[in-house]
């Protein structure tokens, strides 16, 4: 294969950013060039991660593509798993997925053959963030009855830099019935601080106070409160410890909501120190009890704590997908008549409930009068 179509490619991509100049487009002009140019680099990110492949030295890829190693080392990965997923590569090729999308795609398709259709079909229309959601499950339940208990002790570390403003980073990676309790009651500690900072008439953003949590916790300076609120629950299927804790088979399920699968035998561990509670599911919803009240009851709360039936998979907003710092949200306004009910209730970010609430101002669904 010459190289020919590509130069000439490459000629026809130097003559369009010679001549773009965005503020001569109008907004939707802009918006279809955007799309062409994506496009473009979907098309691009094929040939350059099948080659990468082929080339197979990471050091020798990062140099050519002006990239880290690490992110050719992951683009070698990513070649390596398309191989085996073919019709997740002809997507690729044809410049209809990314190589995000792609990568995350493959991976499922591997652990799981057959899940790549209903993967590729959620790619044209979910966010980014909601399929490698789905995908990340797929391979986590797949993978689930292999080992996994030993291969999340495995893969846990911890990686420290300093940036530009002697700022330091710290990534840290746990096994997750130990990051989600920390993660957790750092989250909550930081929406005390931030509701405290609100009522001085100072706040700052709540990243700023999520830091100022885990600062706490780390240096063990013992400034962080206990909460009321679990912070962890973990879903097991009744049958996995009648058994005896040795498996998960299909249909079950023992998993962290919102989080995803853990090994039986560190749940049964889990659960030698644990409040349990008997969940009992009829197949179509957990709860059905309503109260007509603005306070959420313990039992709905629960409900919506775990997640939609009958997967169980925790919160996120119904509008971005967003899974942290969720609000719960009543879809017919407490006011309106709404009752404090699983069907009435929503997951949103701050952000989504914010814009809902002035929607239903400008509806007049706060115009009632409730004298």
């Amino acid at each position: 294969m010459e190289t020919v179509a590509i130069d000439e490619a490459v000629t026809w991509l130097e003559k369009a950013n010679a001549d773009l100049d965005p503020e001569l487009l109008s907004d939707p002009a802009a918006r279809e060039m955007f799309a062409a140019f994506a496009r473009a680099e979907k098309l691009v990110s094929f040939g350059k991660t099948m080659l990468a492949r082929k080339i197979n030295d990471a050091a020798t890829v990062a140099k050519v593509a002006g990239t880290s190693v690490g992110k050719a080392k992951a683009s070698l990965e990513a070649g390596n798993v398309l191989a085996q997923a073919p019709e997740v590569r002809t997507a690729f090729q044809r410049g209809g997925i990314s190589l995000d999308q792609a990568a995350e795609i493959a991976r499922a398709e591997v652990a799981k053959p057959g899940c790549a259709s209903e993967l590729l079909n959620a790619a044209g229309t979910e966010s980014f963030q909601v399929l490698r959601e789905k995908s990340r499950k797929i391979v986590l339940e797949a993978q689930q009855g292999k080992g996994l208990a030993e291969r999340q002790r495995e893969a846990r570390f911890a990686r420290r830099d300093t940036d530009e403003l002697g700022m330091v980073h710290v990534h840290l990676a746990w096994e997750p019935h130990i990051g989600t309790p920390l993660a957790n009651r750092a989250e909550i500690e930081a929406a005390r601080l931030y509701r405290e900072a609100k009522q001085a008439g100072e706040p700052e953003p709540f990243e700023r106070y999520l830091a100022d949590a885990y600062a706490a916790m780390l240096s063990d300076s013992g400034s962080t409160r206990r909460s009321s609120k679990p912070e962890m629950v973990i879903l097991v299927s009744h049958e996995i410890p009648k058994r005896g804790w040795d498996e998960v088979k299909e249909g079950e399920i023992c998993s962290i909501p919102g989080v995803g699968p853990i090994s039986p035998e560190k749940a049964k561990e889990i659960a030698n120190d644990a409040f349990l509670t008997g969940v009992f599911y009829d197949g179509k919803d957990l709860r059905h009890m309503k109260r007509w009240t603005r306070n959420t009851p313990v039992e709905v709360r629960l409900a919506l704590q775990l997640g939609d039936p009958p997967e169980f998979d925790g919160l996120k907003c119904v509008d971005c997908g967003k899974r942290f710092r969720l609000e719960i949200d009543h879809v017919e306004p407490h006011i309106a008549g709404g009752p404090a009910s699983v069907d009435n209730s929503d997951p949103r970010c701050h952000n989504c409930h914010k814009a809902k609430t002035i929607n239903d101002l400008r509806a007049g669904k706060f115009n009632r009068d409730t004298s």
